[in-house]
């Protein structure tokens, strides 16, 4: 292999620079999939795959009534 003989070290801040760039791009593609899935998903008309999904509210706690004595 050939190395290029004006090869400098790459300073700190442009470092930070495209490590920040690939973040904020990567942050886009994030959203923009998640668009996506939800759109495909309403289109299709619901959730398909709801197995470990509980937000609590549709089980109810009976207040007052232990059925462990």
């Amino acid at each position: 292999m050939n190395e290029s003989t004006n090869t400098k070290p790459v300073s700190d801040e442009e470092l930070i620079g495209v490590l920040t760039a690939i973040s904020v791009v990567s942050k886009r593609l994030a959203k923009k999939l998640i668009q996506l899935n939800q759109a495909s998903q309403s289109e299709e008309g619901g959730k398909h795959d709801e197995q470990n999904e509980r937000n609590g509210s549709d089980h109810p706690r009976v207040t007052g009534y232990c059925i462990f004595y």
